[in-house]
């Protein structure tokens, strides 16, 4: 980790650019943090109070000048579905297990950044993530509609559940919640469209709230928030038996595994688009002491947000100021503010998170999938399904099983060539090799562009098999295997390389290497099967074969 100086990008010609991208970004941040606590089953103040401290911890400390820290849709969905399992929405326990669950999540983050563990968001490749945040996407979007047409069902049940109860209670709903959120929708997607810059979603929250006011529309059925405590964020710490922090760690792995792969994703590429050098285990320690933070002062799990990263890049900001003035003119709301909040329409924060939610259904990626790879589809229309009916957790589970069974399937099957004498390819030996395809007279030549590990390591030597039994006239009395990109040899592999080595002396062939790294021969003399006599003399055989013929 480095030492990161504060607000990096931060100069006089910019300060009141950044500062004006702090007002916007408050005025975003606001009402998707209130919707954003009312998914997770939590009173608004747990939502305003992680854009206080957490934020300006994050910001002050993160490598990445433009990354938004905030709770979002997929991590208040993963807090309703796992917390909800242990205790009761709305409950003194349910807001104490919140609290812990940030905690636990923000000290996984302090270990993957000491231990450099961020290598493990790798696993979770595109299909992956769409899948999995796609299927908590869905599941936030029937609760946000059941908000915009005033039908009131079990937030915190199962996705078949509340979609159940949607359309057994939907002659209950109320037109004019229904017409408040018509109105808010049209607004929030045609306003984007004209001018992403200016926050609607503050625009429709304010003139809902003052419809309602003026129309006492509260008395004829829609709901508002209600009652918002006012106060700063207090320093606290949940009180739990030990049996509950533990019932908490596999949640709290999800959100690590999420928040870290979209996290570090998301502040390379903006890194990388504005030229500057982002270090992503800093990015860890910072979204660490944030969710310790959180949960310390009342708040709940912080990720990264995309779309208010997005929305700053948009505005010009180059820096973490905004997330600082955000901080500021929160702490300003809660103190003197809260009664403004009571009055807000439930449908417009509905149609507010709606909105916001609807581009994580991933429509787009998944068409893409579809053109370009049909098994990467597939394992992400699996990844969907496992969040959306059996839940979170185990939407998680499965994506890493599918991580790993896709990456062991292309690690067993590397690219393994017969070499002409002018080094390029000649045929591919993953299939029956063909006779005659010695790179010389009784000699072949045999490159591994890949490790040589447990899942490719018999996939290897009965490649080299095939290429000797291919060779007929003359017989193949030399191996040589090119391992100028094979940077690694394990335990089971070297065990296979042993036995392949005994099979080509029982059948009168000599192997050669050619290209071999120091690293890796040092590795293959570790490991037992390499001694100085066998390399000198299986090269030495092998390159007086090249040089007779």
């Amino acid at each position: 980790m480095q030492i990161v100086r504060p607000l990096s990008g931060l100069t006089p010609h910019n300060l009141v650019r950044e500062l004006l991208a702090g007002v916007t970004l408050i005025a975003i941040a606001v009402p998707l943090n209130i919707g954003y606590a009312q998914i997770a089953g939590l009173p608004p103040t747990a939502g305003l109070y992680a854009l206080i401290v957490p934020a300006a911890i994050y910001a002050l400390t993160v490598s990445s000048r433009q990354l938004v820290a905030s709770p979002d849709a997929a991590a208040a969905a993963l807090v309703a579905s796992s917390v909800g399992g242990l205790a009761a929405a709305g409950s003194q326990s349910y807001l104490t297990m919140a609290l812990a669950q940030a905690i636990i999540c923000g000290i996984l983050f302090l270990l993957t950044a000491v231990f450099r563990l961020g290598f493990l968001a790798n696993f979770l490749s595109k299909p992956i993530l769409v899948g999995f945040v796609g299927g908590l996407a869905l599941d936030i979007l029937v609760s946000q509609i059941a908000k915009m047409l005033g039908v009131k069902i079990d937030s915190g049940a199962e996705f078949v559940d509340k979609l159940g109860d949607l359309f057994g209670h939907i002659t209950t709903l109320n037109w004019w919640s229904v017409l408040i959120s018509v109105i808010a929708v049209v607004v929030l997607m045609v306003g984007r469209r004209i001018a992403r810059i200016v926050p609607w979603a503050l625009i429709v929250l304010v003139l809902a709230t003052v419809v309602v006011v003026v129309t006492h529309l509260d008395a004829s059925g829609v709901a508002v928030l209600g009652k918002v405590d006012a106060g700063p964020p207090q320093l606290t710490w949940p009180i739990l038996p030990w049996t509950a922090w533990l019932n908490l760690v596999p949640s709290a792995i999800a959100l690590l595994l999420v928040t870290m792969a979209e996290g570090l994703l998301v502040a390379r590429s903006y890194g990388e688009k504005r030229g500057y050098r982002t270090e992503p285990n800093q990015d860890l320690f910072s979204f660490g002491i944030a969710n310790v933070a959180a949960g310390a002062t009342g708040g709940f799990v912080v990720g990264s947000s995309t779309s208010r990263t997005a929305a700053m890049d948009q505005a010009g900001s180059r820096t973490q100021l905004p997330s600082i003035v955000t901080a500021v003119g929160t702490l300003l709301l809660v103190l003197f503010g809260t009664a403004l909040l009571e009055k807000i329409p439930s449908p417009a924060i509905g149609a507010i998170v709606g909105v916001a939610v609807l581009p994580l259904l991933g429509i787009r990626d998944f068409a893409r999938l579809w053109k370009q790879d049909k098994v990467e589809f597939i394992i992400g229309v699996v990844c969907f399904l496992v969040t959306l009916f059996v839940g979170a957790i185990a939407g998680i589970v499965v994506s890493f099983v599918l991580a790993l069974i896709n990456l062991a399937s292309r690690a067993s099957k590397p690219a393994i060539d017969v070499l002409a004498a002018d080094d390029n390819p000649k045929d591919s030996l993953l299939d029956a090799a063909p006779s005659g395809q010695e790179t010389a007279p009784g000699i072949v030549v045999i490159r591994l562009a890949a490790p040589l590990f447990f899942a490719n390591g018999t996939v290897f030597a009965d490649a080299v098999k095939r290429a000797v039994q291919a060779g007929e006239h003359p017989p193949v009395t030399h191996v040589v295997l090119d391992l100028e990109s094979v940077t690694d040899v394990d335990v089971t592999a070297a065990e296979t390389f042993e036995a392949l080595k005994d099979w080509l002396r029982d059948n009168h062939v000599t192997l050669g290497f050619s290209r071999a790294r120091l690293p890796l021969v040092n590795r293959m003399r570790q490991l037992g099967f390499l001694d100085d006599e066998t390399f000198y003399n299986t090269n030495r055989a092998a390159l007086t074969a090249l040089a007779g013929s």
